[in-house]
């Protein structure tokens, strides 16, 4: 028997199909187009993300030789804080409005105004432009007629989950990102949602990620190969659902991903750590839990810069060659990677990049090594976030590009001055929905044990302590050039295409 795992990401959808032991047997992905009509716009067409979705079940069990009947359960991981507006027969009244849709800043003011303290209090997050109740109160604002025919709102995961299984519902790690739940008593807050007039019946039921919601209906087992009858599962938010699938599922454990932007992201088993409003923190796709996250907003990009601005035909081995013979410090050179921006913990939409120290002795390696240098310095920082509010981490499970070069493997342990673990077979959030599935069918008596046998180590890197004491001196200069530099920014913004 198998489980299905989709992750519906912004660019494609994902599906893993999996067996009992945890691995792979197949897999395929389907690509959809956004939708930018107008600069800050990111919208989507729901539809696509379902046509995908069974498109990409029938491909991962044709190559696997797989028959429907043999698969037990299906589950999701989702792109988070997407606003799909429904009428009152379920069909899309617009094209989605996405995370990495920016023109809610209006809203984002109004919110903090009418909130006050109690926004992170309920909450337990900032109004920015990606999180779903600035999008509602855009449309509420813009399109009213369109508005007041709604009668109900989803996240993009379940959109495609009521197309297969005809219900609706709303697992509490993706309802974390709405704005508009209690984090903490995990349902609706009937404050924030009565302050700006969005009845509560427009909120789907809340249920644990892996709650068994439906069953695949006649008209998507058709469509995909499915069988009817199939059981579905709620799934999680993309983070929540990538922590679970790297095993991130007990206090002390934390995660890295380098992917375009960067996280790191923490367990925790209460939401009371004040973090200011500079991190995240949601509802964990595990019960009972939580998770803090940190956000570097060009992590990979900044690598994907540095190579298509000064070697865009050399691979990254190339490019990269030689940093691992470069000192810490880079040779007195430093690196912020703020091209587009940061989120944590400077949540600055103007300040941008800096070297700081180049001379005429620098290499190509010598800037390689800076990039990835302060790429981890600004993960770092919400490391340190986290160590300051009390949060336990004696590991780093690394994922992502920067779990892909050892050079950049031993920086981050010796950076974060912990341990960082590589794995041995590394899928991402659809692993995450695949276990919750696997769980959810009774394979497995907790996440955890699934966790234990779907989630395998490959190696465990030890920070080098004298690196690490050096290292933590570099940080300290690392950490002023955001206000050294911030003026400016402001200043060289006039002057931007």
């Amino acid at each position: 028997m198998y489980v299905l795992g989709v992750d519906l990401g912004t660019s494609a959808v994902k599906v893993l199909l999996v067996d009992r032991t945890g691995a792979v047997k197949a897999e395929a992905t389907s690509v959809y187009p956004l939708i930018q009509e107008k600069s800050g716009y990111s919208e989507q067409d729901p539809a696509e993300w379902v046509s995908g979705t069974s498109n990409a079940i029938r491909e991962a069990l044709q190559k696997a030789g797989a028959a429907g009947q043999d698969v037990e359960g299906i589950s999701f991981s989702g792109q988070m804080h997407g606003l799909v507006l429904l009428d009152e027969a379920g069909k899309p009244l617009r094209n989605a409005i996405l995370w990495n849709d920016t023109r809610t800043t209006k809203q984002c003011r109004e919110i903090e105004q009418v909130l006050g303290a109690d926004l992170l209090g309920i909450a337990k997050n900032p109004a920015l432009e990606g999180f779903t109740l600035p999008k509602l109160l855009w449309v509420k604002e813009h399109e009213p007629e369109l508005f007041a025919k709604a009668k109900q709102f989803v996240l993009p995961k379940d959109y495609v989950r009521y197309r297969i299984c005809g219900e609706y519902h709303m697992d509490v790690s993706d309802a974390a990102g709405t704005l508009l739940l209690d984090v903490k008593r995990k349902q609706w807050s009937e404050r924030i949602a009565d302050a700006f007039g969005i009845p509560l019946s427009m909120c789907p039921p809340i249920v644990e990620a892996h709650a068994c919601v439906g069953e695949v209906q006649a008209e998507f087992a058709q469509a995909s190969g499915l069988a009817a009858g199939t059981k579905v599962f709620a799934g999680g938010a993309d983070n929540a659902c990538g922590a679970i699938g790297a095993g991130i599922l007990k206090p002390g454990m934390a995660m890295c991903s380098i992917g375009t932007s960067g996280v790191v992201l923490t367990y925790a088993e209460t939401c009371d750590q004040d973090f200011g409003g500079k991190v995240h923190l949601f509802n964990h796709g595990k019960e009972q839990a939580y998770y803090a996250m940190g956000v570097t907003l060009a992590a990979g990009y900044s690598m994907s810069w540095f190579k298509d601005t000064f070697a865009p035909e050399a691979s990254y081995e190339e490019l990269l060659a030689g940093v691992e013979d470069i000192p810490p410090g880079a040779g007195g050179l430093l690196f912020t990677p703020y091209l587009v921006g940061e989120r944590t913990p400077h949540a600055d939409a103007v300040i941008r990049g800096s070297f700081i120290g180049l001379d005429g002795s620098h290499k190509r390696s010598h800037i390689g090594r800076a990039v990835m240098e302060g790429i981890t310095f600004s993960l770092h920082e919400s490391v340190e976030m986290f160590r300051e509010a009390g949060v336990e981490m004696n590991e780093i499970v690394s994922i992502g590009g920067g779990a892909k070069n050892p050079t950049w493997l031993q920086m981050q342990a010796d950076i974060f001055g912990l341990p960082v673990v590589r794995l041995a077979n590394e899928q991402g959030p659809g692993m995450g929905a695949a276990m919750l599935a696997a769980y959810g069918c009774g394979w497995f008596p907790s996440l955890e044990a699934c966790g234990e046998q779907f989630v395998q180590r490959a190696e465990t890197i030890q920070p080098n302590p004298a690196r690490t004491e050096e290292y933590r001196n570099i940080f300290a200069i690392y950490q002023q050039v955001y206000s050294q530099t911030k003026g400016l920014n402001d200043q060289l913004a006039a002057f931007r295409a």
